[in-house]
């Protein structure tokens, strides 16, 4: 047993840094020890752009949702002016959460002490503090955390020196450009918390080696990495991506009917197959011939995770008279997978867990798991 002490030691990680067929998953512990969680809540996710959901939850002024990501408490909202932001959640007072779960409000205002603040961050009432001396409102406003959006989807970033989401993602609007995923609505988010690390899950999403066994009697029989064309493509920016070629949708089950084809595929490769990138570090994407979803992921611990589901259809799509009884189809789909993905994905932990647990050797298969935990260990890692 290596004391957590020394984890970080590069040398330990020479078998995951070699050649894919040649390789070894990441150590253990890196699924089990709050030491290296910590380095990854430090030196990735408070460092990046993280996703967390679609633009079109905040739709009118004064909406707002609360979400506490890798423990920092934040408030998202959209101001008078219809401008989106992002502030932490904790009153300039001494520090109580303002808001909870989702709403819409005028006004933010302290239940501790009723300090008040306007949308764009302003302190706008601070009762019984005239006598204290030097006091000026306008240093206590509330504390910004950057936020942009690309796609009708919002990102944040802590890190106040970060580069622009939009050199972070790279090309990658250009590849999913097809979609107009921008016209697209997001009909039904799903939440569920898992008892897995998130590395688990993300890794699980983009290999094609379990289909064959955890899904073998949904996805498989119609898009099996067998029998569908299905490759690793090119990327250049924070993501990795695949294109799977195949008849239908891949959101569907294999007989249910679906929406017609997104016109503006139209001729166009992407008309018959899924383009599935996953920005890094924890959000998949996958984009099919008549919708799109993601897959959401907070981590709560070394072991424990929040996976948020959203449903994304052509925003024509929802104001049809059989919207509901057809995207049942579809929910049915993500659900019955989803779950599949969730008790292969836990019971792996169940097994990391184990003190005689060691790490094998990667497939073929498996490339943007490599892929993956190479991109997490240069920057978990001293250089």
């Amino acid at each position: 047993m290596i004391p957590e002490s020394e984890i970080f030691d590069p040398r330990l990680y020479d078998g995951v840094r070699r050649p894919l067929l040649d390789a070894e998953p990441m150590p253990v512990w890196c699924y089990t020890s709050l030491a290296f969680y910590r380095r990854e809540v430090e030196r990735v996710f408070h460092k990046v752009w993280n996703f967390i959901g679609a633009a079109d939850r905040l739709r009118r002024p004064g909406d707002y949702f609360t979400i506490t990501f890798t423990g920092v408490p934040v408030i998202v909202l959209r101001d008078t002016e219809g401008q989106l932001r992002a502030f932490a959640n904790s009153c300039r007072h001494r520090g109580s959460a303002l808001l909870e779960s989702e709403g819409n409000c005028h006004r933010i205002v302290c239940p501790y002490h009723s300090w008040s603040y306007d949308l764009d961050g302003r302190l706008a009432g601070a009762p019984q503090m005239h006598k204290t001396q030097g006091f000026d409102a306008a240093d206590y406003g509330l504390v910004p955390i950057a936020l942009d959006s690309w796609g009708g989807f919002l990102f944040i970033n802590f890190d106040p020196n970060a580069e622009p989401l939009a050199a972070y993602l790279g090309d990658l609007p250009e590849r999913v450009a097809p979609y107009r995923l921008d016209e697209m609505a997001c009909a039904r988010r799903k939440e569920y918390v898992i008892d897995c690390n998130w590395k688990l899950f993300v890794e699980n999403a983009k290999e094609s080696y379990h289909i064959a066994t955890v899904h073998r009697q949904t996805i498989n029989k119609y898009a099996s990495a067998r029998s569908s064309g299905y490759w690793v493509e090119e990327a250049n920016g924070q993501y990795c991506i695949t294109f799977a070629e195949h008849e239908n949708s891949m959101a569907l089950l294999k007989g249910d009917a679906g929406f017609p084809p997104n016109e503006k595929l139209a001729g166009r490769r992407e008309a018959g197959g899924t383009t599935a990138p996953l920005i890094y570090p924890s959000t998949y994407l996958a984009c099919t011939i008549d919708c799109a979803w993601y897959l959401e992921l907070h981590p709560l611990g070394p072991s424990r995770t929040r996976l948020i589901h959203g449903a994304l259809f052509p925003k024509d799509r929802l104001s049809r008279n059989d919207f509901g009884n057809v995207a049942k189809n579809y929910y049915k789909r993500w659900d019955i997978t989803i779950e599949e993905d969730i008790v292969a994905s836990e019971r792996q932990q169940r097994g990391l867990d184990s003190p005689l647990a060691r790490p094998g050797r990667f497939s073929y298969r498996e490339p943007l798991v490599h892929e993956i935990d190479n991109w997490i260990l240069d920057r978990v890692l001293d250089a």
